[in-house]
Order: C-alpha cells, then structure tokens, then sequence
C-alpha cells in the first residue's frame, strides 16, 4: 500500500484498527519520558498527519481523522493538514484535554479507544480512563498499531552520552544523589523512579543528543538509599564514563529493563513517582504489592532553582550570547541597506544567527528552531521558514526573530523585533504597549512563594489596558544547559495555580508578552530573568527580577508618546546595562552597532 501521504497512512492505520477491533486510535505528541521535543522514532502525530508543531493530540476512527492543538499552532496547522483529509481541531487556552472530552461524546458505548501506554502521560490516562468508562466505552492501552504501520520508522538514538563537567556542573553528582535521597526520605520513600530527561541528566551532571536542541539523551532512573541505577541504550556510556559513575554508586542496566526493574521492588518498597512525570505504562509495571508515593520529582525543584555558582556561569554565557547577537544584528543592518544585496529570505536569518552564536566559547547548537518571521509570518507564533516556503524580507515592515543556544553555562532564549524600512505609527503603538507589558513585569516586587501563574496578568494589563490580548503564556522556566522549557513555575494563565508553581530564589524565568495581528504583523519582545532577593518586611521575604539578557531593544520601533518616565529609565538603565556589559566583547562593526542601539531615549 502506498503511505506517500497523510491519507494514505491513516488509511493504513485504518486497517491495522479494523483488524485488532480498535474503533479510535490516540497519538500524543510524547515520548516514554513525556518530553515536549521528541525523537524520530515516537513522531507518530507528525508522521501520520503532516502536521510538525510541537504540540497536538492525533486521533482516528474509521470515519475521522484530526489533529488537536492550540493556538499557538493553528495556522501552521491550517497550512500543513490542507487536503490531508486530517482535520484542525483548535483548542481554547487552558482547554489542553478538550481531546478527551470529544471521545467521551463521540464514541458509543461498548467501542474501544486504544493509545501506547508506554507514551500516555499517568495524570492523562486517569482522566481518559474515567471518561471514557463513564460512558461505557472501553479502553486499551496494551497495543502500538504504529509499529505495524509505519515500514520505515527511525530507531532510536545511538549518541554517546557526556559528562557536563565542571566547572560548569558546579554542583558534583553524589551531592545531588544525596539531596535527592534527602527529599526521598522527607517523603517516607526508599525509592524514586525518574523518566524524564532533564532531571536525568540533571541529576547525573550527564549530557546528550537524543532529542534535537535539548542535550539530553534517553533512559530512565531507579534511586534507593544504597543505588542508583541508570537505565541507557546498549553502549551509549562511554567506558571511562561508566568507570566515573561507578565510583559515585551509578549501576548501569539495559535502557528496555526498566519496566522489569520496576516490577521487582516487593512490598517493603514506599516508591516515590511523579504523576505529572511519568507514563502509564511504566506506572503499571509497579510490583503491586510496593505503596507508591506520589509527589513531584526532589530533581524538578532543584533543577530549577540554579546555584550561585550556576547564575554567574549564565551571567558570563548571556554576554557571549549578547555579543553574538550584536554580530548578527549589525550584519542583518547593513545587508538590509545594501542595495546591491542578493534576496534576503527567513532561512538566511537563521544560518546567520545560529553561525554567530557558533563563533562563541561553551556553544554546543540552537536551543530551538530559530523563528524568523517577517509582517505577516511574524504573526504565527510558532512560526518556522523552510526552503520550501519562507518571505522574502525586503519593503517595509517588523522581523520578528525568537532565537537562542546551549551552551555549556547555559540555556538563552530571547526575542526580538527590529523594524526594515519604514513603520507606521500602528507599529510603534503595538511595540510600546508590548514593551510597556514587558517592562512591568520585569520591575516587579513579589512575596516569596507567589505561585507563578498569577504573575501573568502583570505583563497583560498594559496590554488588556488597550484592549488587547495575547494567545500564549507570559513566561516558562528555562534550564542550565538543558531544556529550553522548564518547570515547575509557569507564567501562564492557563497553568493551575499549584503550590509546586511557586516561585523562589534561582529559578530562570522568560517574559516574554506580545500582540499578534493575523496577516499583518507579530511583535513580542522576551528577556530571560533571574528570580533574586528583593528585601525582607515585616510581612515576608519578597523576590525580584534580575534581567539576564543582554542585547538592545530597538528604540526605532518606540512610541514615546505612551511611555511613562519610570518606564523611559527602564529601558535607559537596561540599555546602559548591556552596552557595559557586552562592550569588551564586541569589536568593529558590532561593536559600532551596539553603541548606537543603546543611545538613551
């Protein structure tokens, strides 16, 4: 059978359902880790629809095919599933299950659903399940129709793994192995089992390659008070890398062994799991007879709130960072006033971004896929030019660029938007408020705690303020080498309000608001920023924001009419900031470049 195309896959899919009695077949967008970027081998969404965006929910039935996803992804959506026969099912903000909702109301009793376990998040599957046997519709969870489909899947990755090694781990891996066995105790559990990624390889001071722009490599974790128990692919640790993990008390096992792992506790075992982090299918490969603990992972909180020795590795990494940034901008300004240029297309803007950033010290790749959008591209959140289908940028109008890197001290992601040509005044008007919501939040005073979504409606009210809204989070927690979106905080109001969002000292954070007009324009303007100690009253500890990101906001794009005088000083002392600090990394032409960007207003 042909599977040239999307309709003929879930064609294909469709006689796979019919001969294992399977009336609607699940594809999430994760992986056995629940990761947010995935590996070839579990792209099954993207493989069976044509739809890339990071986020969506694939189902079938034997009459209906559709992909689920939110706003961030509908017009990419639009665009890549035209004349699939995969239909767009948009999903309101903060509606992310709405998926298991049309299953419920769709599906007659006494059919069955089928999806991988081994790849349905544990809190997901409860609600599916629950669902789903309210109306008398079975599930089965025990079956991967994809292997059966798809002739040509990838295997999965073989990489070497790597120690992240001092000094930029600056907290040595037995220290964390104990504060994690620490957090085990506290929590009346002699064993912790991990799958996902980043606090793998947080905890392990290791590194890889598995997932693209996110180093880290797959397997799962076993931790008891007297054993860690790494489970990686067949040869992905080198030799002197096992002998190192071996003396600090890591035992490697087969990467397909942890299930088995996990059957074999007994009832003397109190299993501490993360419901949040950690699939159904390994979920019920537990000894039964073991308590299971559920909490979230000790690694997920003490990998988001970075060491001072940590902050001052992505302070220096951030002026690498800035300084690439000023190459590239001061590059991107005189091509765009060079009438003898060759066409400038999207494409270009990352090779040439991606390219300074390589010519800086500690840069290991992207920490995402550079999005570069011009007018109208710029609108699309999650916007990504291919050779196949980009602007070219030349007239007038804004570029938006949403870019960042891995570095060995670092995590950066950081937007901005640099007018080309001339703007209107309904540019300037949208770019200000934008900055004004950025500004706002930025100069926050917050009590220590403050769950992270609340801090959301800061950055929006100048914006709400105009009668205008945005349709993504304000902010994501951001990793130390690691994942470009962490949590547990969320600056988001589509995040529930949970006392694991809460903020505190060392945690890296992006504001990141923004305005979108369909068809016109995009602007949203994103700093990292560093949760510190503000001061201390009578009524608690309060926390600020220390901006890590250093590279100019182009003041071109301002209208000064709507900016308040603290908010002037703002960006003012921002700017002299970066001028200072990016200053004796920069030479010629970028340097020149930056002196101008950060004159005051």
């Amino acid at each position: 059978m042909d599977i040239s195309t999307a309709g003929d896959r879930v064609a294909a899919l469709r006689g796979a359902m019919q001969r294992h009695r399977i009336d609607a077949f699940v594809v999430p967008s994760a992986d056995p880790h629940l990761s947010e970027y995935l590996p070839g081998h579990w792209k099954g969404r993207e493989w069976l629809s044509g739809f890339t965006g990071s986020v969506g929910t694939f189902i079938a039935t034997t009459t209906f095919a559709g992909v689920w996803t939110d706003a961030r992804y509908w017009t990419q959506a639009e665009t890549e599933l035209a004349g699939s026969g995969v239909a767009l099912m948009k999903i309101p903000s903060g509606a992310s299950l709405l998926h298991i909702d049309w299953l419920a109301a769709t599906m007659a009793p006494g059919q069955t659903v089928a999806v991988d376990a081994r790849v349905l998040g544990l809190s997901s599957a409860r609600l599916l399940a629950d669902a789903l046997a309210a109306r008398g519709i079975v599930l089965r969870t025990d079956i991967d129709l994809l292997d059966e489909v798809w002739p040509e899947r990838p295997a999965l990755p073989t990489d070497p793994v790597f120690e992240h090694a001092a000094p930029f781990a600056a907290t040595a891996r037995a220290a964390k192995l104990a504060a994690t066995r620490e957090a085990m105790a506290k929590a009346g559990a002699n064993a912790h089992f991990v799958s996902t990624l980043d606090d793998i390889a947080y905890l392990f001071n290791l590194r890889g390659s598995d997932v693209s722009f996110n180093p880290v490599f797959l397997a799962h974790a076993l931790i008891t008070p007297e054993r860690a128990t790494l489970f990686a692919g067949d040869g992905k640790v080198p030799a002197d890398l096992r002998a190192a993990l071996q003396a600090d008390g890591v035992h490697l096992a087969r990467y397909d062994d942890a299930a088995g792992a996990l059957a074999t506790l007994g009832a003397g075992t109190a299993l501490l799991i993360d419901p949040r982090r950690v699939t159904a299918g390994m979920r019920a490969a537990v000894d039964p007879a073991s308590r299971v603990i559920e909490a979230v992972n000790p690694t997920t909180f003490a990998k988001s709130r970075k060491t001072g020795a940590e902050a001052e590795h992505v302070r220096a990494t951030m002026e690498q960072d800035g300084a690439a940034l000023c190459e590239f901008f001061a590059w991107l300004e005189a091509t765009l006033q060079d009438p003898q240029r060759d066409a400038l297309t999207e494409v270009a803007i990352d090779r040439h971004i991606t390219a300074a950033r390589a010519r800086r010290p500690g840069f290991v790749s992207p920490s995402f896929g550079t999005i570069a959008g011009f007018n109208a591209n710029g609108a699309i959140m999650h916007y990504r030019a291919t050779e196949q289908s980009h602007a070219v940028i030349e007239g007038h109008g804004l570029l938006l660029i949403d870019s960042g890197g891995q570095y060995l001290g670092g995590t950066t992601d950081i937007t901005r938007v640099v007018a080309v040509g001339d703007i209107g005044d309904a540019h300037r008007r949208d770019f200000t408020l934008v900055l004004k919501g950025l500004i706002a939040l930025s100069a926050a005073h917050y009590p220590r705690g403050t769950r992270s979504p609340l801090l959301d409606a800061i950055a929006r009210a100048p914006i709400w303020a105009a009668g205008i809204d945005y349709g993504h989070g304000t902010g994501h927690g951001v990793g130390y080498f690691l994942n470009v979106h962490e949590g547990p905080q969320s600056i988001s109001p589509s995040t529930p309000p949970d006392p694991h969002t809460a903020m505190e000292p060392g945690m890296i954070t992006s504001i990141e608001p923004g305005i979108y007009r369909p068809g016109k324009w995009g602007i949203r303007i994103e700093n990292l920023v560093l949760n510190v100690d503000a001061e201390s009253t009578e009524f608690g500890e309060f926390l600020r924001f220390e901006t890590l990101t250093l590279c100019p906001i182009d003041t071109r794009c301002l209208d000064l009419a709507i900016l308040r005088a603290d908010e002037k000083a703002w960006i003012n002392d921002y700017h002299a900031t970066v001028r200072a600090r990016l200053a004796p990394h920069v030479a010629g032409e970028a340097a020149a470049w930056l002196h101008t960007r950060t004159e005051e207003i």
